[in-house]
Formats: structure tokens, sequence, C-alpha cells
């Protein structure tokens, strides 16, 4: 905040947030060093730029949008000349050697090479700043006629200043201009869906421009499709593996109830500490469920080797747990001690690992104590109308 706030005294200048590395990978994926772009393509510049000022109109009062500017192609001085044809014939000039007169004149022209040993220069033939420096020493350029005569260049051409690209975006050979933002203090996803709500109720691109949203949110979207699969694939793989140890699905069942309390306390760890969810909350997810599932395990084959030694369901309900206690809070424990310097850190990086600590920390929390005190219960009741089914069909 302090840093907006003396940047802000300077007009004109557009500022983000971000690293180097990530300004190069976003450089890379989008072609903008921005956290967030929204891309523009059409061929015509000016239009470009008027379209650019209009999104950056609807999203600017969107909370969590920050950083906001458009990244601009015209406001390059240039000199332009135009040739007239007609002029042209009746003096009997033509358009490569008036165009090759102006070239060498301005630019400068490679006429001839001069070589030292084995290097090679290029020697460059260009009028002397005195006669080049403004549009009046230009117009007086002498150009060649096919009768052998030279002619002014004001006499075929007029020459004008105006103001063009200083920078032309290009993605897939198409040109476009970005208007970049960041997101922060709000979730990128709502940030990004109300965004888009507001530019496509507000703004109507012709044919032949389009526009496209890249950046982190791109990022997202993929890694979140992504995460769909993973997420019930891991589930569906871990219940497998439970069938494959227990080879009973009803015990791979009650194992998996430890998934949901470990999901209650992984989401809200998110919410008390004001942290969105993304992708690295995502992975998160997925090793807390391993993590819970372990410590069903541990109690379930602690269940059935109790349940062998006493015979009797209850003493062997309480003494798998007295038993299983440390282990499991150990578990829970030294995940959590582990994981809490990333979980409270605030330094640079911290923004990729922390969401994926506190969700494995806060889920912890909630999972050991359903494990211990709430799954005991339920499947010892199970069990109960397990042995009271096969008693009623004896």
């Amino acid at each position: 905040k302090e840093m907006d706030d003396e940047l802000s005294k300077y007009k004109g200048i557009l500022y983000n947030y971000s690293q180097p590395i990530m300004d190069n990978v976003a450089e890379a994926a989008a072609g903008i060093k921005a956290a967030n772009a929204i891309k523009i393509f059409g061929n015509d510049l000016e239009k470009l730029d008027q379209y650019a000022n209009q999104v950056m109109e609807q999203i600017k009062d969107v909370p969590g949008v920050k950083d906001l500017g458009v990244l601009r192609n015209i406001g390059q001085p240039e000199l332009s000349i135009l040739l007239d044809e007609e002029k042209m014939a009746i003096y009997g000039v033509t358009k490569a050697e008036a165009e090759a007169v102006i070239e060498m004149a301005i630019g400068g022209k490679t006429a001839t090479q001069k070589y030292e040993g084995e290097k090679k220069f290029g020697i460059r033939i260009r009028y002397d700043k005195d006669f080049r420096k403004n549009e009046d020493d230009i117009l007086m350029l002498m150009i060649p006629t096919i009768r052998g005569n030279k002619i002014p260049l004001k006499e075929i051409a007029t020459v004008k200043q105006i103001t063009g690209p200083a920078f032309i975006y290009r993605d897939n050979i198409k040109r476009f201009i970005g208007v970049k933002f960041s997101v922060r203090g709000r979730d990128l996803g709502s940030t990004i869906a109300e965004a888009q709500k507001k530019v496509k109720k507000a703004i109507k691109l012709p044919f032949g421009y389009r526009m496209e949203w890249t950046g982190e949110f791109e990022n997202q979207v993929r890694a979140t499709k992504r995460l769909y699969q993973v997420v019930p694939l891991s589930l569906l793989l871990i219940f497998v593996l439970l069938f494959i140890m227990f080879n009973n699905a009803k015990d791979a069942g009650y194992v998996l109830i430890n998934v949901p309390f470990a999901l209650i306390g992984g989401i809200l760890a998110l919410h008390l500490t004001g942290i969105n969810f993304g992708i690295s909350a995502g992975v998160g997810f997925i090793a807390l469920f391993g993590i819970c599932v372990q410590n069903g395990v541990i109690l379930i084959s602690e269940f059935h080797k109790q349940l062998t030694l006493l015979g009797d369901l209850n003493q062997a309900i309480i003494q798998a747990v007295k038993v299983r206690t440390r282990p499991v809070v150990m578990t829970a424990l030294m995940a959590a001690i582990g994981l809490l310097p990333a979980a409270v850190s605030k330094g640079i990086g911290s923004e990729s690992q922390k969401p994926l600590a506190v969700v494995i920390i806060g889920g912890l929390v909630t999972a050991t104590i359903f494990t211990l005190l709430v799954f005991p219960i339920i499947y010892s009741k199970a069990l109960h109308v397990r042995e009271n089914k096969k008693a009623n069909k004896q």
C-alpha cells in the first residue's frame, strides 16, 4: 500500500508487482509482462486503443482489480512522406528512384564495404544532419528524373509529422493491444467472472476483432480442469487400494469418511487466514486426503486386531483408540510442525507455498479430532449393525 501511495503520485506511469522469473514466464506464455491481461485483436491500432480504454473503464471499479493499465501501441512521433504518383509521372520520376534517395538521405544506405584483415565493415552514405534536421530540409531533397535533371522532393511529395505506433504487439502474427491488471484482496475466479460479465455486457466488438483473457486466470482454468480429473481419480485409486488391503468394500468406505472432515478443516483454515483457493490449495487437499486416510487405516487395522484378541467389540474399540492415539497424533503433529514455517511465511515466494501448508494444517486438526473421537463411534455402530444382521439371519 505504501508503494501504491508513492507511485500514484506520478501520473501516466504503469506498474505492477511481480518477480523477474514470473515476468519472464508471463511474457513467454501471453506475450505481456503482467499477472493478467485482456488481449484485444484487430488490424486498426486506433480502434484497438479505443476498445482497450473502454475495457479499462468497465473493469476499473471491480473489487480486487489492481494495477490496471493499457499497454499502449500509439504515441510514437513519425515523419510521413506521401508521394504523389500523378506528379511523379509528370516530372518523370519513378517511385523506386524516389524511395531510394529518401532512404539514403534520411536513414543511410550501405554503398560499399571495407576490409581490415578478416573483418568486414559496411560503409553507409547518409546526408549530413544539417540537410535533414527538419521537414523543410527533407522537402528540398533532390530527386533524379528519367530526363537526367533533378527536382526537389516538395514537387512530388508532402511531408508531415504524425503519431504512429511505438510498438506493435503480435500473437501468431495478429496485432493486439493489452489491458493489464493484477488481482489482490479477492479470489481470482470471482474477480475475473465479474469483470468478464461487465465487459461482455458493455462492449460489442465488430467483425474482425476479438478479445482474449490470459495470464494467471488462463493458467488457473487449465489447472482447475486438471484438478477436476485428478481429485476423483485420486479418491478412486485410494478406494481401490483400501479395498485390496481390507478385502472389504465397507471398511474401505468407512476410511473415506475421514475425507469430508479433512475437507471442512482445510476450507475453514483458508477462510480464517483470508487465503483464496488456488492450485496450491488444491494440491494441499490431495495431500491431506492421503494423510487422513492413513489415520483411518491405522485405526481400523487396530480395531480388527483388538477384536481378535479381546472378543468384545466395545472393549476392542476402546483399546484400539488407546493404542493408536499417539501414532495418529504424532503423524498429524509432525506434519503440522514441518509445514508451520511455510504457513506463517510472508517472504518472497510464500504465496505459492502458504495455501498448501494452511490447507494441510487446518485439515489435519479436524481430521485428527474426527479420527479419534467420532470415527470410532461410527465404526462401532456400523459393526454392531453388521453383527445384528448376522444374528438375525442365523
